[in-house]
Order: C-alpha cells, then sequence, then structure tokens
C-alpha cells in the first residue's frame, strides 16, 4: 500500500511515562525519513507536540488540523507551514480523514481513543480501506485489545472486522503492518444479518 500521509492521534499530555514521549519521536522521525507525510491535531503541546516536532527536525512534511477555539487558546504548533484552523472537532476530524491514508493512535486520553474508534468505524462500514492500528508502547494499548477479542468472542464484532484493528509495539512494525496491509472485505450489514439468522 502506498502510504503518502499518516494521520496521527495522541495525546496533549505527556503522560506518565518517559517511553510515550520517546515513542512519539521516532514515529516523527520515521515518517519523516520514509517520506511520509504527517497529519496530526495541530497542537503543541504533549505527545502531539514532540510528534511534529521530531517530525520537522527531520524534514518531514507536516500537516496540522486544530479547530479554531483551540487555536485561540494558544495550544497551536507556531512554526508549521501548514497549520490549517476549522471551525470544529467535527470539521477536523473530516479533514484530517481526507488529508491521510492511514490512522495511527498512540497513547492519549478521551480524544485519541474517539478519534481512531471513529476511523475504525467508518472502516467497518466500508466507508473507507486504510489501514487503522494502535501503536502500544510498554502495553499501554493492551487492556483494550483484550476488550476487542471480547467483544468479538461475544458476538458484537466480526473476526474479519477485529482483523482490520492493527498493533504493534513500536513504530517501526506498526508502520510495516500499514504498508502491507490488505483491505478487509467484509460487510458490517450482512454480518448483522447473518447473525440475526442464526
Amino acid at each position: 500500500m502506498i502510504l503518502k500521509r499518516i494521520c496521527v492521534f495522541c495525546g496533549s499530555s505527556p503522560g506518565a511515562r518517559p517511553g510515550y514521549v520517546q515513542a512519539a519521536r521516532e514515529l516523527g522521525t520515521l515518517l519523516a525519513r520514509r517520506k511520509i507525510g504527517l497529519v496530526f491535531g495541530g497542537g503543541r503541546v504533549g505527545m502531539m507536540g514532540h510528534l511534529a516536532q521530531a517530525a520537522l527536525e527531520s524534514g518531514g512534511e507536516v500537516i496540522g488540523v486544530i479547530p479554531r477555539e483551540l487555536c485561540e487558546k494558544k495550544v497551536a504548533f507556531a512554526g508549521l507551514s501548514d497549520l490549517r484552523v476549522v471551525a470544529s472537532m467535527h470539521e477536523r476530524k473530516a479533514l484530517m480523514a481526507e488529508l491521510a491514508d492511514g490512522f495511527m493512535a498512540l497513547p492519549g486520553g478521551l480524544g485519541t481513543l474517539e478519534e481512531i474508534f471513529e476511523m475504525l468505524t467508518w472502516g467497518q462500514l466500508g466507508l473507507h480501506q486504510r489501514p487503522c492500528g494502535f501503536l502500544d508502547i510498554a502495553g499501554y494499548f493492551t487492556p483494550l485489545l483484550a476488550v476487542l477479542d471480547h467483544v468479538t468472542e461475544q458476538g458484537f464484532l466480526d473476526a474479519l472486522h477485529r482483523s482490520m484493528i492493527l498493533s504493534a509495539e513500536n513504530p517501526e512494525a506498526l508502520l510495516q503492518q500499514f504498508e502491507t496491509y490488505s483491505p478487509v472485505a467484509a460487510d458490517k450489514a450482512e454480518w448483522a444479518l447473518g447473525m440475526m439468522d442464526s
């Protein structure tokens, strides 16, 4: 799969472990060296800021997308050649999705989880066929991935749709999964109807 840009969702705080920020910087550097552009939330704080700074320091393309309200609170990453200010969080996600060939989640909070799960849901519904995955640094997402396994076991998520959800413990391994990703050909509506009949 050709990846021109990857959208990365991550925390606006640095988190409790130094390894989180280190991984964000590693990913930013890796994307730049691979000539893959970064699309991110446009903030200068926390994981977002470290991710973007590392990509910029390595000569990468970095596109920030931030709602006007957050921009006015002075949290936008200054110095970006491409900072796009939008009216709302909904517009932010729509534009980020439009710009990217794949979606990664690094450690983060409610916003990070909401953003990556919306992209996963769109993929499940067939609205896009791009890779989505979790960078499971220090086991951060391991409990969440276990919940998704439980959801699958309990019949609320098709095993094929579960296989769409990529994960790896380091940026290089996750990026390799993105590059070799094959879209899942499972129709959500057909699966749901099949569950009703069984």
